[in-house]
């Protein structure tokens, strides 16, 4: 995704954070484990290390057999950060290993797989480790960043390349900025020869050898960046080893959701088995859900009236038990299941509605709403702010439903009354 769109879902995810205090479950999108990644790189011509998976103990020997290297890259393959600094449940350190021993993966394989790795990034349980990538080690001679990206702030795709590979970008772009190129790609002539030669020059590999590499392994990038729909493809580093190639070593690549029924193959890889169920159920019904560890579900259209609604919540003295945005074509029974959702988690002991009304029609909120209390049979105290479009008509359809549900005036009076029926 763009870094715009990117700094807002930091922002919302830092917002929750200090807001509410509590700890977040990160949103779920389609995330790809390294060796897919790295998989979809090979597939459109991008250097990558040799690699091999392990996921059955029992075929590790016949698998490993097949793989030769001087040296080997054992990982663990989950969705976190921090592998190589983690522990397993079994008392086994670390998801990340360095071996020249070819007799000792097994071993290393041995101690992760199916056990659960824990790092600073996932839950306090850990992940439970299905798969084992071990990747033939490169001697890195130097390192490089390269990131294709669509960017609103250029209405198209962009070509961020530094000659500091390796390190946090964000950094690299404060700290020293003239270390950073971005190039506004036209979306018809992409990556072209001129542009290619130009960032391999910035990065470094002005040897012609090193040149040429570098610019048929961009316009390979950006082959690949057309044919999958990627928001992003990041690639850090991008190496030149010790035997003039140049590889790429790590990958992240983000996808636009709205071409999920033209990469069809692709999405099919997501695994929800690392990700909250109730975020894996919001997100079969277009709910955008996260989880926290507070007591008052919150049913909100909009991120930011959720943000707000939140921090009421915690300025009242109660605290928040998800983020859970409807959007604004909201339907009856989104509604429903949002509802459904929220009475599924055991702590949360009473439900905040707060809806402004724009797109949407405050009357489909409270036709949803009596129909749900209905049908779950809900027995917490439930607290409706609804203003906007509609909005008399949904307060009569609330007041004649015969539910007892607490209605506010605002946002600040709904929180009260939320933290008050918890407290009765």
């Amino acid at each position: 995704m763009s870094r715009i769109l990117v700094q807002k879902a930091s922002a919302l995810f830092n917002g929750l954070k200090n807001a509410s205090r509590v700890s977040v479950v990160q949103a779920r999108n389609l995330n790809l484990l390294e060796y897919q990644s790295k998989l979809l790189l090979r597939d459109s011509g991008v250097s990558v290390q040799n690699f091999t998976i392990i996921d059955d103990l029992s075929h590790a020997k016949e698998t490993l057999a097949k793989f030769s290297a001087a040296e080997y890259v054992v990982k663990a393959q989950i969705l976190a950060g921090g592998r190589g600094k983690g522990h397993f449940d079994n008392g086994f350190k670390g998801g990340v290993h360095l071996t020249k021993e070819h007799g000792e993966i097994a071993g290393m394989v041995k101690n992760m797989l199916g056990h659960r790795l824990i790092t600073k990034q996932t839950p306090k349980d850990g992940i439970m480790v299905n798969k084992v990538m071990v990747a033939e080690s490169v001697n890195i001679v130097k390192e490089t960043y390269v990131c294709i990206l669509m960017d609103r702030q250029y209405n198209g795709p962009v070509l961020i390349a530094s000659p500091a590979g390796g390190m946090d970008i964000e950094d690299v772009a404060k700290n020293t900025p003239d270390l950073i190129k971005t190039v506004a790609l036209d979306i018809y002539e992409g990556v072209t020869d001129k542009v290619a030669k130009e960032v391999a020059n910035f990065l470094g590999f002005k040897d012609k050898v090193l040149e040429e590499k570098t610019v048929a392994e961009l316009k390979n990038l950006w082959k690949l960046f057309v044919n999958i729909d990627a928001l992003q493809i990041e690639i850090n580093p991008l190496v030149q080893t010790d035997k003039q190639q140049i590889i790429a070593v790590d990958a992240k690549i983000s996808f636009d959701d709205n071409a999920q029924f033209r990469q069809q193959d692709i999405f099919a890889l997501d695994d929800a088995g690392e990700s909250d169920p109730r975020e894996v159920e919001a997100s079969k019904f277009s709910l955008n859900y996260i989880g926290m560890d507070g007591n008052i579900g919150c049913l909100v259209n909009g991120a930011g009236l959720a943000m707000a609604t939140m921090d009421i919540i915690k300025l009242n003295g109660g605290t928040p038990a998800n983020f859970l945005d409807v959007g604004g074509s909201v339907k009856e029974d989104q509604v429903y299941q949002a509802f459904r959702i929220l009475t599924e988690d055991s702590k949360v002991r009473a439900i905040l509605v707060n809806v402004f009304g724009g797109i949407v029609n405050c009357a489909t909120i409270a036709n949803g709403i009596v129909a749900a209390s209905r049908n779950l049979g809900l027995r917490i105290p439930l607290v409706v702010r609804l203003e906007g479009t509609n909005v008399e008509e949904a307060k009569k359809i609330l007041a004649e439903s015969g539910l007892p549900i607490l209605s506010a005036g605002d946002l600040d009076e709904a929180a009260r009354k939320a933290v008050t029926a918890i407290k009765q």
